[in-house]
């Protein structure tokens, strides 16, 4: 789908510089520990590319079947609930039809343990596969999905979920078994070569150990803890960059193509991706900054949101900081402001009017508004194009929240998508071919709603239309992706997930 440019820009470089000093290391990541389990000929071994965080395990081992197993194990130890998510694949044609590759949980590290793994075979046979206590016989559930190479394992209480995926696809149906195998387990990753005089190696990307939000957390009063996330487009490979235990959300991607812009607690802070360090934005006396905030095309300007005793109104500031200066007025209801027109002279915004919320566009030194849609029901997220020749944004009127596209006088709104999803949120590439959304599950969040910590897509389309493809798995919603966060490069996105088990990939944020 995409293709490299000739251009390369100062994003591209600080990351070719990083890979470029990149070692594989002995180190395993975010697991513990790493085992042969059972007795086999060949020992295994992980490898872990600090750079790229990828996993690249060995393991020899006659199976994982019946009533034992033989295979190599990179594990740490959990409790409650969690989610386990990787894309992976085997290096090489292979030996045997059935090696074996995915996540697993297990009871303990002995070869008879029970167990649950979600396991793609060689020659793509895919299933949830369990023994149910030690020593017993192993049971599998197979996916009508073959040749996945996305998988994911969630546990809530005493029932374990397999959901698997071929790259760029959403998940396929769900397959699932209850097992009691404790508290307190081991999770992790594995190889098997189902022959005992091979050895066979897979690669793990995207790996995540999440720990979802407890089922009595308070929206918008508790949170969980916050990754800042690279997704390069090319590969669908994304890097953790920036982690915190508090909210971080909806990162903006500077021109210089080293510096995001996030908010958190109110205040915005610029994000030095060559040092992986924050800094706080000076924004004058808008103090109460939400995830609506938006840089201008020529990056000197960025347009925020913030609601300083009483809803959100629309400020613009400088991108170095300094006083914030109020576009739109008070007294009019919230304002959420997305999006500003290539020539600098206007905003587009959300806005709430009577109890209906619209697209509005309003000269950028602030004026009169003028009501761009009119639809029943929430228009929201409004962009330009890098044109100037049409406004994308998001809109509940054909019942579900669908991705659409107006001329910027607000003429010929059209339907882009059309699925069984809700997606909001696009953003239109630099370059102007592409654009990125996030989708949300139908029978998870009502078509109105974008709320935090959900099972959420990243996909992207062409810019006029066309076949979505899936370019991230994760956990997040809302301060996901709410603002534009692409690369100049146009093959890059910055995004945020969340997870209440934050591991220590770069340093956490303190502050």
């Amino acid at each position: 789908m995409y293709k490299r440019s000739v251009y390369v820009p100062a994003c591209i470089f600080f990351m070719l510089a990083l890979f470029m000093q990149t070692a594989f290391s002995q180190s395993k990541g975010i697991f513990e520990g790493q085992n042969d389990i059972g007795i086999v000929k060949h020992k295994g071994a992980v490898t872990y590319d600090k750079q790229l965080q990828q996993y690249h395990i060995s393991g020899s081992g006659t199976n994982i079947w019946a009533t034992h197993d033989e295979f190599h194990y990179v594990w740490r130890k959990i409790k409650g609930d969690f989610i386990l998510r990787t894309n992976a694949a085997f290096i090489g044609k292979g030996v045997e039809d059935h090696r074996k590759l995915g996540f697993m949980v297990r009871k303990s590290l002995d070869s008879a343990s029970a167990h649950v793994s979600a396991a793609v075979h060689g020659d793509g046979l895919t299933s949830l596969q369990y023994r149910t206590e030690s020593g017993a016989e192993t049971q599998e559930h197979k996916s009508p999905i073959t040749g996945a190479d996305v998988i994911q394992l969630e546990r809530k209480g005493n029932t374990y979920t397999m959901s698997v995926a071929r790259k760029g696809d959403v998940f396929g149906p769900e397959e699932k078994v209850d097992l009691d195998l404790g508290d307190e387990v081991y999770v992790g990753l594995f190889v098997c070569s189902h022959n005992p005089d091979v050895t066979e190696t897979a690669v793990f990307s995207n790996v995540r150990v999440v720990k979802p939000a407890p089922a009595d957390l308070t929206p918008y009063k508790q949170y969980l803890g916050s990754s800042i996330e690279i997704l390069n487009m090319l590969t669908q490979n994304t890097r953790v960059v920036y982690q915190s235990p508090k909210s971080l959300q909806a990162p903006n991607w500077m021109h210089n193509g080293n510096t995001l812009i996030y908010n958190s607690e109110g205040s915005l802070y610029k994000f030095d991706l060559t040092t992986n360090t924050p800094t706080l934005l000076n924004t004058g006396d808008a103090k109460n900054n939400n995830n609506d905030h938006v840089l201008s095309f020529d990056g000197k300007m960025l347009a925020i949101s913030s609601g300083d005793g009483g809803p959100s109104i629309g400020y613009t500031v400088p991108v170095t900081g300094g006083n914030a200066q109020r576009v739109t007025q008070t007294g009019k209801g919230a304002s959420y402001m997305h999006g500003w027109s290539p020539d600098g002279k206007y905003l587009v915004f959300c806005g709430d009017r009577g109890g209906e919320y619209d697209v509005y566009r309003i000269p950028s030194t602030g004026g009169p508004e003028v009501r761009l849609t009119d639809a029943k029901g929430l228009d929201d997220g409004p962009e330009y194009s890098p044109d100037g020749k049409y406004i994308y944004f998001n809109s509940v009127r054909s019942g579900l929240m669908q991705v659409w596209r107006m001329d910027a006088d607000g003429s010929n709104q059209t339907q882009i998508t059309n699925d069984d999803y809700n997606n909001w949120f696009p953003h239109v590439s630099p370059d102007g071919k592409w654009i990125v959304y996030i989708t949300f599950l139908k029978n998870e969040v009502a078509p109105g709603d974008h709320p935090f910590y959900k099972h959420v897509y990243i996909r992207v389309m062409p810019a006029g239309g066309g076949p979505s493809k899936v370019v991230a798995y994760l956990y997040g919603g809302q301060g996901t992706i709410n603002t534009p966060s692409w690369c100049p490069d146009s093959e890059h996105i910055a995004f945020v997930s969340n997870s209440d088990l934050l591991f220590p990939v770069f340093p956490i944020a303190k502050k």
